[in-house]
């Protein structure tokens, strides 16, 4: 449905022709991103004429998808106002703020627990609307910054009014054993995505702890000790929530779990921490096609942490401003990367202090990660060694782990001419993913097959290709 303007849309029309996108070319765009976010829409390019040339204002969610579009292909926000929709429904900024002040932090990060990861206002059961903003990556580019120059707030105190807590008559005071379940929750969060995706249903209870748990001790009453804590502990979640949608191709909400999950490391005075955050943020605009972005994140985390950080944290650094390099086709500077994070790690050590959400690294991990950027930098015999490396020890805890390292493998047994390798490396790497919820690993097996299209008639493929028809139709 739409409702009619006064002439036509000519910011619109301005805009589309900036981007170079046709009517049918946005139609088409709007349409898949409704798809991705569960919307049934049938736009075609008359819809779009209508749009520009009468002034016509479609309704729900499509004013926000159209900037949405727009904004992907001139890579970076477009605000309803420019492109003549101002008058639509409006979406909300949530999330992406990072606020100088810790009263307005604690206000920004609970707006956000306040939507799930489809963007639904909690118990509203409305359609997918509040996060529909593209995701640019220009967006981490003040939260970055601002961390850099100011990684930790002076005090973190709170002195909690009835009024601003959540739901008690009394304020809300908040002690380390409050703290130490949100940590339990973390761990057991951290422990599921690894082994069942971020689409696994135990998966979504992180965004609810962060709203019904999380949220009121944010708005209660702490010391600036417990208060550190506090901001640590829901730091971890928030980022958590952040990968778990990252890796659901829910682009939009992790980026702003993201944004908040920094500002609150920021508060908690973890600097390591505020790092991991940003190798978070770094890998998304890497994967995202935003390799120079990828690469300033990466290196913002290893420079502020030289010195405060374990060898073993400071590896992992390195490791994602390697794996940015490399989609950047800088072979050199991958190299150096990869040289100095596989050097951090040999000089770590088992007594090493090492931050309990650093757990799932070692050196499997780092040979995994090397894999995938000599993929990037099309050096299939290096692949295939660091490949054999991370796939030498398979666990059952880190199952989306190993199906991703298997279709790696099976990329680079197809690039040095062996089919069967990989083919064989394909099916294992379906199976894996048939057993878990994770968009990105059905990418990369998406990726495959598309690799494998030459050679479509071989029996093989074809076989592959059958195996994998129920991943890839099946719902995100």
């Amino acid at each position: 449905m739409s409702r009619e303007q006064r002439g036509p849309n000519e910011k619109l029309g301005t805009v589309l022709a900036l981007a170079g996108i046709s009517n049918a070319g946005l139609a088409r765009r709007v349409n898949d991103l409704g798809s991705q976010r569960g919307l049934t829409l049938r736009y075609d390019k008359t819809s779009v004429a209508r749009w520009v040339s009468k002034g016509m204002v479609p309704q729900g969610a499509a004013p926000h998808l159209i900037a949405a579009a727009i904004g992907a292909k001139l890579g970076r926000p477009v605000p309803l106002h420019e492109i003549g929709l101002a008058d639509a429904d409006p979406a909300p900024e949530v999330g992406l703020a990072f606020p100088r002040d810790v009263s307005a932090a604690v206000r920004s990060a609970t707006e956000l627990y306040r939507l799930d990861l489809a963007g639904r206002r909690a118990g509203s059961g409305g359609i997918w609307q509040s996060l529909a903003g593209s995701f640019a990556v220009s967006a981490y580019a003040t939260p970055a910054s601002r961390w850099l120059i100011t990684p930790a707030d002076s005090s973190v105190a709170r002195d909690s009014t009835a009024a601003e807590s959540a739901s008690d008559a009394t304020p809300l005071r908040v002690g380390h054993s409050d703290v130490v379940k949100l940590r339990e929750a973390a761990e057991d969060a951290r422990r599921w995505d690894s082994k069942y995706g971020g689409g696994d249903w135990r998966s979504s209870m992180v965004p609810e702890c962060l709203r019904v748990d999380a949220a009121p001790l944010l708005l209660g009453s702490y010391s600036d000790e417990v208060g550190r804590s506090l901001f640590g502990a829901t730091s971890e979640l928030t980022r958590l929530a952040g990968w778990m949608a990252f890796d659901t191709g829910q682009q939009e909400a992790a980026q702003r779990y993201y944004i908040q999950a920094l500002r609150l490391a920021r508060a908690a005075a973890d600097v390591p921490l505020g790092g991991y955050v940003l190798a978070s943020m770094s890998l998304q605009a890497t994967y995202r096609g935003f390799a120079d972005e990828g690469v300033d994140l990466a290196q913002a985390a290893v420079e502020r942490n030289r010195g405060l950080a374990t060898a073993r944290t400071m590896s992992f650094f390195r490791l994602v401003e390697a794996r940015a390099h490399a989609k950047a086709s800088d072979a050199q500077a991958a190299g150096a990367a990869l040289k100095a994070a596989e050097g951090w790690l040999e000089r770590s050590r088992d007594g090493d202090p090492d931050p309990t959400w650093l757990g799932f690294y070692s050196y499997d991990r780092f040979a995994a990660d090397a894999a995938e950027c000599y993929r990037d930098l099309k050096a299939p015999r290096q692949v295939r060694r660091f490949t054999e490396q991370a796939l030498s020890r398979p666990t059952e805890e880190f199952v989306r782990s190993h199906g991703l390292r298997l279709v790696v493998s099976a990329v680079a047994e197809l690039e040095s001419g062996n089919l069967d390798a990989a083919c064989a490396a394909g099916t294992r790497a379906v199976e894996v993913a048939g057993r878990i919820s994770s968009a990105r690993t059905t990418e990369y097996v998406r990726d495959l097959l598309h690799r494998l299209e030459p050679y479509g008639d071989e029996p093989r493929v074809v076989e592959l290709r059958e195996r994998a028809r129920p991943l890839l139709v099946a719902p995100a």
